[in-house]
Formats: structure tokens, C-alpha cells, sequence
């Protein structure tokens, strides 16, 4: 009894010391989601300003953050059951069509993230040049898809005119930054490396260019299982993202200096505010009109076309089947 006795004491002092703190104790049991990302801030930009602002922490939501090289790695690994869900770019719109993930929730328009580079001493002034040239880039991932459309505008065939080189995205540069490739199809913010390193090379193109014809958007997926049972959670990392994205849009310059200061570091302020706006951020009542209007699953089934072309999918699904617009169209209210 006596024991029993000490316990309600304890209970009712720790109760007593969190209401103190202005926090009532069961608020600090947060539900913990594993989530993949990858670091570029069309991808990451929402969820460093969220868990800065505690956006996040006031949904009771506790991210635990696992970063990845590219989107590939990151279906693997959700897959695989490692990862709850994750945020990625064009990748959204390439496994979840096999059936292997449920996009719910998109990020922005990679506007003009993609990019194009090539060397001044390699003599090509346009897309045509390209012809019979290697180029390097990471396959299967937003700047594959968008150099799958620039070379096509060029009248170029990505298959036999000119050699892809595959490699993971630092590699990639590093072969264009040492002259082994004459060109690379990039993502931001690798176009920073380039600029500090060989200032001589040129951007010859960037998705912007086949803007909305080509749009890619990036966004997040859940494992179809965790999706299913979760769905509470779901609704509440949309409201979370929902806050966030008022600050992205509303005040676009402190967004991107806050993500500057504590996630891009090594990213000089006034290059990363040009990469923050390579990206096309929508207000969340512009968001949610997409979603109704079936612009978004328009948009997704563009890339997804272009995945099940070149990666050769079979029994593809369409952007219908695998994104679902409900969970945000419920929790974000015109």
C-alpha cells in the first residue's frame, strides 16, 4: 500500500511539474515516424522549416529523419520495411505505379531544379550538339526524366544519339567537373559544386523550359501497409505540412534563409535563395484546387508515362489508382 501510495505521489508531482511547464504530461507523447528523404530543398525544404518551427512536434508527430542519395534508394528501403514513408521527386511517380507505395501529399513543381550543364570547351551551344555525346546523370530520377524531354526538344533520340553515363549524382559532377564527360543533367543544389569549381561551364537548359507540358512534381509516399493503419497520422502530417507551406509561400526569403542557415550551411545565402526558387510552390488553397481538379494526377501520370517507357513496367497502375487526394482534400479545408 505503501508503495502504491508513492507512486500517485510521484505521478501527481510529475503532473504537476509538466502543467508547470506549460505542457500537460501526455503532450509529450509524440507518435515517431521513420521518414526518408533526400537532401535538396525541393525535397527537404518543408520538413527542415517544420521541425524548426516544431510544426510537426505540435501535430505530436516525432520524425525520425533518414537521409538517402537519391529516390531509388529510398522505394528500396520503404519497401524493405525500414522507412514509413518518404519524400522524393520524380521517383513518386515510379514505384507506387508497381503497386509499391501511396502518394498522398505533394511538395512542389521541380520547376527548375533540373538542370542541364555542359562544358565551354566541349563546342555545344545546343541541345542538337549534344549528338554523339556522353552525358552523365543518375537514371530513373527527376533529371533523367527531364533529360529525357530536353533532348527530344533538341530532336534527338535519348537512345541512340547519345551515350548515357550512370552515376550516382556526386560522381556525376565530379566526372563533368574533371572533363571525363562533356555534359550532366543535374539537380539542385549540385549546380552550386559546379559553379565554385568550374566556372566556365554553362547551363544549357532547365525544366522550366517545358513547364507545364513536362511538369514534375516531388512528393511523399507511405508504405502501402503502414498507409492503411495510419491514416490518422497521415491527416496529421498534412496539417503540419499545410502550416509549413504557408511560411514557404507567404514569406519565401525567410523560408529559404532559415533552411540556409541550419541544412544548407555550405550553400552561400544568395545561390541558395536562386535554388529555393527553382522550385514552383503553390499556396495550399492553389493545392488544393489541383488536387480537385485532377490536375495533380494529370501531372503524375506524365512521369509515370515516362517511367513505364523506359523502365518498361508492365501492369502499370495510373496516377488514380496510386495517389490519393482524400486525405488532403479533409484535413486542408477551402
Amino acid at each position: 500500500m505503501a508503495l502504491r501510495r508513492r507512486q500517485l505521489i510521484q505521478a501527481a508531482a510529475a503532473g504537476a511539474a509538466a502543467l508547470a511547464g506549460g505542457m500537460p504530461a501526455f503532450a509529450h507523447a509524440r507518435t515517431k515516424v521513420k521518414v526518408g528523404y533526400l537532401h535538396t530543398p525541393a525535397v527537404d525544404g518543408h520538413i527542415w522549416i517544420g521541425q524548426e518551427s516544431g510544426a510537426f512536434a505540435k501535430q505530436g508527430l516525432e520524425l525520425e529523419m533518414i537521409q538517402f542519395t537519391t529516390g531509388l534508394e529510398l522505394f528500396q528501403a520503404m519497401i524493405g520495411g525500414s522507412l514509413d514513408m518518404l519524400s522524393t521527386g520524380a521517383v513518386v511517380s515510379n514505384f507506387p505505379a508497381r503497386g509499391q507505395g501511396k502518394v498522398f501529399l505533394m511538395n512542389n513543381i521541380e520547376y527548375a531544379t533540373a538542370q542541364l550543364w555542359v562544358r565551354e570547351d566541349a563546342g555545344i551551344k545546343t541541345v542538337a550538339d549534344l549528338k554523339g555525346k556522353q552525358i552523365s546523370t543518375t537514371t530513373g530520377t527527376t533529371a533523367h526524366v527531364f533529360l529525357d524531354r530536353a533532348l527530344r526538344s533538341g530532336k534527338l533520340d535519348p537512345a541512340k544519339d547519345v551515350k548515357l553515363v550512370n552515376q550516382r549524382m556526386t560522381e556525376a559532377v565530379t566526372s563533368f567537373i574533371s572533363g571525363a564527360v562533356p555534359a550532366v543533367a543535374l539537380w539542385v543544389p549540385f549546380d552550386s559544386v559546379i559553379r565554385q569549381k568550374l566556372p566556365s561551364a554553362r547551363k544549357l537548359i532547365d525544366a522550366s523550359a517545358f513547364f507545364p507540358e513536362a511538369a514534375i512534381m516531388g512528393g511523399w509516399a507511405a508504405r502501402n501497409d503502414y498507409y492503411d493503419k495510419n491514416r490518422a497520422v497521415i491527416a496529421k502530417l498534412i496539417a503540419a505540412w499545410a502550416e509549413v507551406n504557408d511560411v514557404v509561400t507567404g514569406k519565401p526569403d525567410a523560408a529559404a534563409e532559415m533552411l540556409q542557415k541550419t541544412q544548407y550551411k555550405e550553400v552561400p545565402l544568395a545561390d541558395f535563395k536562386e535554388q529555393f526558387k527553382a522550385s514552383k510552390y503553390y499556396t495550399t488553397a492553389e493545392w488544393r484546387t489541383r488536387y480537385q481538379d485532377g490536375t495533380v494526377t494529370k501531372w503524375l501520370q506524365q512521369v509515370t508515362d515516362f517511367f513505364v517507357a523506359n523502365a518498361n513496367i508492365q501492369g502499370a497502375l495510373k496516377a488514380e489508382q496510386y495517389f490519393d487526394a482524400k486525405p488532403f482534400l479533409e484535413t486542408v479545408k477551402a
